[in-house]
Protein backbone atom coordinates (compact mmCIF):
# COMPACT_ATOMS: atom_id res chain seq x y z
CA UNK A 1 0.00 0.00 0.00
CA UNK A 2 2.74 2.27 0.83
CA UNK A 3 4.85 1.52 -2.37
CA UNK A 4 2.42 1.84 -4.59
CA UNK A 5 0.64 5.15 -2.85
CA UNK A 6 4.10 6.47 -2.90
CA UNK A 7 4.76 5.59 -6.84
CA UNK A 8 0.70 7.56 -6.88
CA UNK A 9 1.96 10.53 -5.21
CA UNK A 10 5.45 10.91 -7.44
CA UNK A 11 2.62 11.10 -10.16
CA UNK A 12 1.68 14.32 -9.14
CA UNK A 13 4.50 16.63 -10.31
CA UNK A 14 4.68 15.32 -13.87
CA UNK A 15 1.16 15.56 -14.41
CA UNK A 16 0.80 18.78 -13.13
CA UNK A 17 3.58 19.63 -15.60
CA UNK A 18 2.05 17.98 -18.65
CA UNK A 19 -1.43 20.41 -17.22
CA UNK A 20 0.97 23.70 -17.78
CA UNK A 21 1.29 22.57 -21.40
CA UNK A 22 -2.15 24.02 -21.65
CA UNK A 23 -3.43 27.64 -20.84
CA UNK A 24 -4.12 26.93 -17.22
CA UNK A 25 -2.49 28.79 -13.79
CA UNK A 26 -1.87 27.02 -10.43
CA UNK A 27 -4.43 28.15 -8.14
CA UNK A 28 -7.28 26.84 -11.22
CA UNK A 29 -5.75 23.37 -11.86
CA UNK A 30 -5.58 23.58 -7.75
CA UNK A 31 -8.81 24.00 -7.69
CA UNK A 32 -10.36 21.97 -10.42
CA UNK A 33 -8.18 19.39 -8.34
CA UNK A 34 -9.46 19.64 -4.88
CA UNK A 35 -13.18 20.45 -6.83
CA UNK A 36 -12.61 16.56 -8.21
CA UNK A 37 -11.41 15.14 -5.10
CA UNK A 38 -13.73 16.43 -2.83
CA UNK A 39 -16.64 14.71 -2.90
CA UNK A 40 -15.06 11.62 -2.25
CA UNK A 41 -13.89 12.74 1.29
CA UNK A 42 -17.32 13.56 1.71
CA UNK A 43 -18.80 10.35 0.87
CA UNK A 44 -16.01 8.93 2.95
CA UNK A 45 -16.73 10.97 5.80
CA UNK A 46 -20.32 10.06 5.44
CA UNK A 47 -19.63 6.09 4.99
CA UNK A 48 -17.86 6.41 8.32
CA UNK A 49 -20.47 8.16 10.30
CA UNK A 50 -22.99 5.36 9.12
CA UNK A 51 -20.81 2.38 9.26
CA UNK A 52 -19.80 2.68 12.77
CA UNK A 53 -19.95 4.49 16.30
CA UNK A 54 -17.62 7.54 15.88
CA UNK A 55 -16.06 9.51 18.89
CA UNK A 56 -17.65 12.70 19.46
CA UNK A 57 -15.38 15.53 18.70
CA UNK A 58 -14.59 18.56 20.37
CA UNK A 59 -14.33 22.12 20.03
CA UNK A 60 -10.32 21.71 20.09
CA UNK A 61 -10.51 18.55 17.55
CA UNK A 62 -12.35 20.79 15.23
CA UNK A 63 -10.39 23.63 15.63
CA UNK A 64 -6.86 21.33 14.66
CA UNK A 65 -8.12 19.69 12.05
CA UNK A 66 -8.84 23.17 10.13
CA UNK A 67 -5.96 24.59 11.31
CA UNK A 68 -4.06 21.41 9.66
CA UNK A 69 -6.15 20.95 6.72
CA UNK A 70 -4.79 24.77 5.90
CA UNK A 71 -1.58 24.13 6.56
CA UNK A 72 -1.31 20.54 5.08
CA UNK A 73 -3.50 20.86 1.92
CA UNK A 74 -3.91 24.00 1.10
CA UNK A 75 -0.74 25.99 1.77
CA UNK A 76 1.66 23.39 1.18
CA UNK A 77 -0.41 22.31 -1.95
CA UNK A 78 -0.59 26.00 -3.45
CA UNK A 79 3.44 26.60 -2.88
CA UNK A 80 3.74 22.96 -4.43
CA UNK A 81 1.43 23.75 -7.96
CA UNK A 82 3.00 27.33 -7.94
CA UNK A 83 6.80 26.19 -7.51
CA UNK A 84 5.85 23.50 -10.24
CA UNK A 85 5.77 26.56 -12.89
CA UNK A 86 9.60 27.31 -12.29
CA UNK A 87 11.37 24.08 -11.70
CA UNK A 88 11.50 20.69 -13.03
CA UNK A 89 9.04 17.44 -11.57
CA UNK A 90 12.15 15.71 -10.78
CA UNK A 91 13.32 18.46 -8.79
CA UNK A 92 10.05 19.04 -7.00
CA UNK A 93 9.75 15.66 -5.29
CA UNK A 94 12.88 15.81 -4.21
CA UNK A 95 13.19 18.93 -2.78
CA UNK A 96 9.52 18.05 -1.18
CA UNK A 97 11.43 14.48 0.18
CA UNK A 98 13.33 16.70 2.75
CA UNK A 99 10.19 17.12 5.03
CA UNK A 100 11.33 14.22 7.59
CA UNK A 101 14.48 16.76 8.47
CA UNK A 102 12.13 19.68 8.44
CA UNK A 103 9.99 17.27 11.23
CA UNK A 104 13.61 16.68 13.33
CA UNK A 105 14.04 20.25 13.81
CA UNK A 106 10.46 21.11 14.77
CA UNK A 107 10.65 18.50 16.88
CA UNK A 108 14.02 19.61 18.40
CA UNK A 109 12.66 23.02 18.33
CA UNK A 110 9.24 23.03 19.77
CA UNK A 111 9.45 19.76 22.11
CA UNK A 112 13.16 19.75 22.84
CA UNK A 113 13.56 16.63 21.29
CA UNK A 114 17.88 15.80 21.06
CA UNK A 115 18.95 15.76 17.65
CA UNK A 116 21.46 13.22 17.76
CA UNK A 117 25.19 13.33 15.43
CA UNK A 118 23.65 10.60 12.74
CA UNK A 119 20.49 12.78 12.47
CA UNK A 120 22.63 16.13 11.80
CA UNK A 121 25.41 14.24 9.32
CA UNK A 122 21.58 13.08 7.48
CA UNK A 123 20.60 16.45 7.73
CA UNK A 124 23.78 17.97 5.91
CA UNK A 125 23.55 15.28 3.50
CA UNK A 126 20.20 16.24 2.50
CA UNK A 127 21.00 19.70 1.93
CA UNK A 128 24.25 19.29 0.19
CA UNK A 129 22.37 16.84 -2.19
CA UNK A 130 19.34 19.11 -2.88
CA UNK A 131 22.52 21.95 -3.66
CA UNK A 132 23.97 19.37 -6.09
CA UNK A 133 20.82 18.96 -7.71
CA UNK A 134 19.44 22.85 -7.82
CA UNK A 135 23.20 23.40 -9.32
CA UNK A 136 22.36 21.08 -12.03
CA UNK A 137 19.39 22.68 -12.85
CA UNK A 138 20.90 26.07 -12.97
CA UNK A 139 23.08 24.49 -15.72
CA UNK A 140 20.47 23.54 -17.58
CA UNK A 141 19.17 26.34 -20.82
CA UNK A 142 15.39 25.90 -20.43
CA UNK A 143 15.25 26.72 -16.63
CA UNK A 144 14.22 29.66 -15.45
CA UNK A 145 13.95 31.18 -11.62
CA UNK A 146 14.79 27.77 -10.47
CA UNK A 147 15.63 29.55 -7.51
CA UNK A 148 12.06 31.36 -6.77
CA UNK A 149 10.67 27.58 -7.98
CA UNK A 150 12.64 26.10 -5.19
CA UNK A 151 12.12 28.25 -2.61
CA UNK A 152 8.27 27.70 -3.08
CA UNK A 153 8.62 23.98 -2.98
CA UNK A 154 10.79 24.00 0.19
CA UNK A 155 8.06 26.25 1.66
CA UNK A 156 5.82 23.31 0.66
CA UNK A 157 7.71 20.76 2.53
CA UNK A 158 7.54 22.93 5.70
CA UNK A 159 4.04 22.90 5.75
CA UNK A 160 3.49 19.74 5.38
CA UNK A 161 6.26 18.45 8.12
CA UNK A 162 4.33 20.91 10.46
CA UNK A 163 1.26 18.97 9.78
CA UNK A 164 2.54 15.62 9.94
CA UNK A 165 3.89 16.93 13.59
CA UNK A 166 0.39 18.06 14.28
CA UNK A 167 -1.37 15.34 12.61
CA UNK A 168 0.94 12.89 14.89
CA UNK A 169 -0.84 14.53 17.84
CA UNK A 170 -4.84 14.01 16.69
CA UNK A 171 -5.08 11.42 14.35
CA UNK A 172 -4.96 8.73 17.39
CA UNK A 173 -7.96 10.17 18.78
CA UNK A 174 -10.22 10.28 15.56
CA UNK A 175 -8.73 7.79 13.05
CA UNK A 176 -6.50 8.34 10.23
CA UNK A 177 -8.97 7.82 7.62
CA UNK A 178 -11.32 9.59 9.16
CA UNK A 179 -9.07 12.67 10.10
CA UNK A 180 -7.41 12.58 6.16
CA UNK A 181 -11.26 13.07 4.77
CA UNK A 182 -12.22 15.75 6.95
CA UNK A 183 -8.61 17.47 6.55
CA UNK A 184 -8.66 17.52 3.08
CA UNK A 185 -12.48 18.83 2.88
CA UNK A 186 -11.06 21.54 4.56
CA UNK A 187 -8.25 22.28 2.44
CA UNK A 188 -10.61 22.08 -0.25
CA UNK A 189 -13.16 25.06 0.82
CA UNK A 190 -9.84 27.20 1.23
CA UNK A 191 -8.37 26.31 -2.42
CA UNK A 192 -12.30 27.59 -3.43
CA UNK A 193 -12.32 30.38 -1.48
CA UNK A 194 -9.21 31.61 -2.62
CA UNK A 195 -10.03 31.09 -6.30
CA UNK A 196 -13.20 32.79 -6.21
CA UNK A 197 -11.30 35.69 -4.30
CA UNK A 198 -9.33 36.11 -7.89
CA UNK A 199 -11.43 34.56 -10.81
CA UNK A 200 -14.56 34.55 -11.89
CA UNK A 201 -16.81 31.26 -10.45
CA UNK A 202 -17.57 31.04 -14.71
CA UNK A 203 -13.64 30.81 -15.45
CA UNK A 204 -13.22 27.49 -14.06
CA UNK A 205 -15.76 26.22 -17.21
CA UNK A 206 -13.27 27.73 -20.09
CA UNK A 207 -10.23 25.22 -20.09
CA UNK A 208 -8.83 22.67 -22.58
CA UNK A 209 -10.33 18.96 -22.33
CA UNK A 210 -7.00 18.28 -21.72
CA UNK A 211 -7.13 19.54 -18.67
CA UNK A 212 -9.87 18.77 -17.06
CA UNK A 213 -8.69 15.00 -17.88
CA UNK A 214 -5.62 15.57 -16.23
CA UNK A 215 -7.24 17.83 -13.38
CA UNK A 216 -9.22 14.16 -12.74
CA UNK A 217 -6.40 12.13 -12.90
CA UNK A 218 -4.87 14.16 -10.26
CA UNK A 219 -7.43 13.67 -7.84
CA UNK A 220 -8.22 10.42 -8.33
CA UNK A 221 -4.41 8.46 -9.25
CA UNK A 222 -2.47 11.22 -7.28
CA UNK A 223 -5.12 12.76 -3.86
CA UNK A 224 -7.61 10.27 -3.12
CA UNK A 225 -6.18 6.73 -4.22
CA UNK A 226 -2.63 7.54 -2.86
CA UNK A 227 -4.12 9.69 0.12
CA UNK A 228 -5.54 6.39 1.58
CA UNK A 229 -3.53 4.04 0.82
CA UNK A 230 -1.00 6.12 2.65
CA UNK A 231 -3.00 5.96 6.05
CA UNK A 232 -3.82 2.58 5.84
CA UNK A 233 -0.45 1.03 4.93
CA UNK A 234 0.92 4.10 7.81
CA UNK A 235 -1.37 1.84 10.34
CA UNK A 236 0.07 -1.59 9.69
CA UNK A 237 3.69 -1.11 9.17
CA UNK A 238 4.19 2.03 11.13
CA UNK A 239 5.59 5.42 9.98
CA UNK A 240 9.32 4.16 9.99
CA UNK A 241 8.70 1.62 7.64
CA UNK A 242 6.65 4.04 5.36
CA UNK A 243 9.47 6.31 5.51
CA UNK A 244 12.12 4.25 4.29
CA UNK A 245 9.51 2.64 1.55
CA UNK A 246 8.37 5.92 0.40
CA UNK A 247 12.47 6.77 -1.12
CA UNK A 248 11.45 5.47 -3.89
CA UNK A 249 9.08 8.92 -4.63
CA UNK A 250 11.76 10.38 -6.19
CA UNK A 251 13.08 8.11 -8.30
CA UNK A 252 9.53 7.38 -9.94
CA UNK A 253 9.31 11.13 -10.62
CA UNK A 254 12.41 11.20 -12.34
CA UNK A 255 11.53 7.63 -14.63
CA UNK A 256 8.11 9.80 -15.40
CA UNK A 257 9.26 12.55 -15.82
CA UNK A 258 11.87 11.43 -18.07
CA UNK A 259 9.41 9.40 -20.43
CA UNK A 260 6.33 11.96 -20.40
CA UNK A 261 8.36 15.28 -19.81
CA UNK A 262 11.33 14.57 -21.47
CA UNK A 263 13.40 15.85 -18.98
CA UNK A 264 17.47 14.66 -19.17
CA UNK A 265 18.86 12.99 -16.78
CA UNK A 266 22.35 13.71 -15.70
CA UNK A 267 24.85 11.94 -13.63
CA UNK A 268 25.19 14.97 -11.34
CA UNK A 269 21.43 14.83 -10.95
CA UNK A 270 21.97 10.76 -10.06
CA UNK A 271 24.83 11.80 -7.67
CA UNK A 272 22.95 14.40 -5.98
CA UNK A 273 19.31 12.13 -5.95
CA UNK A 274 21.51 9.37 -3.97
CA UNK A 275 23.02 11.82 -1.52
CA UNK A 276 19.49 13.08 -0.86
CA UNK A 277 17.63 9.88 -0.28
CA UNK A 278 20.13 8.76 1.69
CA UNK A 279 19.89 11.40 4.01
CA UNK A 280 16.51 11.15 4.39
CA UNK A 281 16.79 6.96 4.89
CA UNK A 282 19.45 7.79 7.57
CA UNK A 283 16.88 9.57 9.45
CA UNK A 284 14.08 7.22 9.15
CA UNK A 285 16.55 4.41 10.64
CA UNK A 286 17.15 6.79 13.45
CA UNK A 287 13.43 7.40 14.03
CA UNK A 288 12.35 3.42 13.64
CA UNK A 289 15.43 3.00 16.29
Amino acid sequence: MVFTGAVMFSAKAVLIKLAYRHPVDAISLLTLRMLMALPFYIAVTLFLSARKKQSRLDRKDYLSVVILGVLGYYLASFFDFYGLKFVTASLERLILFVYPTFVVLILAMVFKNKISGLQILAILMTYAGIIVIVANDLNMDDQKDVWLGGGLILLSALTFAIYLVGSGEIIPRIGSIRFTAMAMSVSAVCVIIHYLIGHPAAGIFVFNREVYLLALTIALLSTVLPSFLLSEGILRIGSSNASIIGGIGPVSTIVLAYFFLDERITWLQIIGTLIVISGVLLISLKNKK
